[in-house]
Parts: structure tokens; C-alpha cells; sequence
């Protein structure tokens, strides 16, 4: 099923999301619906808040950005912990599809460590470095209640103040259903 993103403003993004209950079989059709929702967007990552459910849950594919690097990078990450960050920080521009439009340079750093299981419920363990820690960090941030927004200046976010009000009241040009808290 193809749900409505979320946009900016509505509180479920700001919430930090729950785990969901060990073994719990929703994960398979809520894993199938992410995908869906996040291709008929053309995104490389969403996570459940971004569909209106406050769970401790992200999909990611790499295969868009046509990068051969990124083609293997396709996965489901339920209750995820990054238990390391290593490495530099690095600047790379970062949008999201709960904030249609912005796209700013953002600071994460190059390598990660995550645990969570996979839509078997086998725990997983592994590392990713660059593009795909970044996306996984940003995603992640999503469970915690952070958006990408979070992280600029207080001078920039002056400077969106307009744009992400009109976000959050749907006018904004996106190309897949949007769901604005403020939308009349």
C-alpha cells in the first residue's frame, strides 16, 4: 500500500519512534508498504514516521542513485542501534521526502557500526562507510525525532522559516502524496 508522506511540521517527525515488539509479524507488510511508498517518490530511504507510523523502522535502496556501489544496498532495519561512529565528518548535500525542496550540506560522519534485525528478525551486525552510513544516520535520525533541518544554524533556518511553513501546509510541489499538518 502507498501512503501519503508526511511533511514537515507534524509531530509524529519529532517524536522518538517505539520498537516494535520482538518477533512482531507486521513487519513484513509494513516493510513491503515503505518500499512502495519510498519508490513511488523516488527515495533512497524511509522510515516509518515518514508514513505516519511512530516505529522503530527504516527501508533503504541504493539502486536510484545509479552508482554501482549502491546497487547491493537495499535492506529492511528494525529497531536499529548505532552502537559506533568513526571516522571524519564530511559535508554532502541531503534533501528529504518530508521536507520537499530544501536541500542543504549537512555533517555526518564517514563510518558507522548499527545492529537491528532484518524482516526475518535475524540480527544483524554490520559497518558502513560513506553514502551509506549517511543515508542509515540520516534515516535513523527519523527514529529519534531528528530531521536533517535540525542540524543547520539558527541564522539558516531563518532563512527557511517561509519554505518549511509552507511545507507543513502542503504547498509545496511534490510528486507523490503528501499528508501536511496544516494542509486546509
Amino acid at each position: 500500500m502507498i501512503y501519503p508522506i508526511v511533511m514537515y511540521g507534524d509531530p509524529v517527525l519529532k517524536r522518538k519512534a517505539r520498537e516494535i515488539e520482538h518477533g512482531s509479524p507486521e513487519v513484513v507488510e509494513l516493510a513491503r508498504d515503505l518500499f512502495e511508498t519510498m519508490e513511488e517518490a523516488s527515495g533512497i530511504g524511509l522510515a516509518a514516521p515518514q508514513i505516519g507510523k511512530s516505529l522503530r523502522m527504516f527501508v533503504v535502496n541504493g539502486a536510484p542513485l545509479e552508482d554501482e556501489e549502491m546497487l547491493d544496498f537495499h535492506g529492511v532495519f528494525i529497531n536499529p542501534q548505532i552502537v559506533n561512529e568513526f571516522g571524519d565528518p564530511w559535508m554532502f548535500e541531503e534533501g528529504c521526502l518530508s521536507i520537499p525542496d530544501i536541500r542543504e550540506d549537512i555533517s555526518r560522519i564517514e563510518k558507522i557500526k548499527i545492529e537491528y534485525y532484518d524482516e526475518n528478525w535475524v540480527k544483524q551486525q554490520e559497518e558502513f562507510v560513506g553514502m551509506k552510513a549517511r543515508i542509515i544516520q540520516h534515516e535513523y535520525d527519523h527514529l529519534e525525532g531528528i530531521l536533517f533541518t535540525d542540524y543547520l544554524s539558527a541564522f539558516k533556518k531563518r532563512l527557511l522559516k517561509g519554505k518549511l511553513t509552507n511545507i507543513s501546509k502542503g504547498k509545496v510541489e511534490a510528486k507523490y502524496k503528501i499528508k501536511a499538518p496544516l494542509m486546509k
